[in-house]
């Protein structure tokens, strides 16, 4: 559905820094992602000279045909950049914040492995995890407090069931090393306050 595939481009690209898309660029009539973000940025989807010239020597050299469905895998919005294909050559592309790839997922993958060096990054999440062999129930009221204490750290409570009994990981989550460590040493020293207890 061409409208909808513009539409929702058009919306997810100015709300967000980066859009990827995956499928719909490959040989059959059904491969209408390369239009509809073409007439999403407002541009032409024309036949891409050096994607055609790769596509073209690729099939000369396994003496296969370079069909006119072939030929479809070098079409791209006028303007975009490509993303490299190593896996079956035909590449993907980049327009403004849209990556457009592969639908077959190694294909995909591989793709992916080019364009996630190229994204900006902000500050990374560091993450702590402290095992409880106690339920949720006994360490709510502490560990709401240590949350209190450390307000620059996110801590996250996953409770777990197995061989009869319950237990919980324990994840605290921070950008700052420093705050990580000591929400991590707050909260290993409740467990292991109620652990002396028991």
């Amino acid at each position: 559905e061409e409208d909808e595939i513009v539409a929702a481009a058009n919306a997810l690209r100015a709300r967000y820094t980066y859009v990827f898309t995956t499928g719909g660029i490959g040989p059959t009539h059904d491969d209408i992602t390369a239009d509809s973000i073409a007439k999403a940025f407002s541009v032409s989807c024309e036949y891409d000279a050096r994607a055609y010239a790769m596509l073209e020597a690729s099939y000369a050299e396994r003496g296969i045909e370079f069909t006119e469905a072939r030929k479809r895998m070098a079409r791209m919005p006028r303007g975009a950049d490509h993303i490299d294909n190593p896996v079956s050559i035909a590449p993907g592309f980049r327009i403004g914040n849209v990556h457009v790839m592969a639908g077959v997922p190694s294909i995909f993958q591989a793709m992916l492995d080019n364009v996630v060096p190229t994204l900006k990054t902000g500050t990374r999440m560091l993450s702590a995890t402290v095992h409880c062999p106690f339920g949720e129930g006994l360490i709510g009221g502490p560990l709401a407090d240590i949350q209190k204490a450390h307000p620059d750290t996110i801590i996250g409570s996953y409770p777990k069931y197995g061989d009869g009994k319950f237990w919980t990981e324990l994840v605290v989550r921070a950008r700052d090393e420093a705050a990580l460590e000591a929400a991590r040493q707050d909260v290993a020293a409740m467990v292991a306050g109620l652990s002396a207890a028991s």
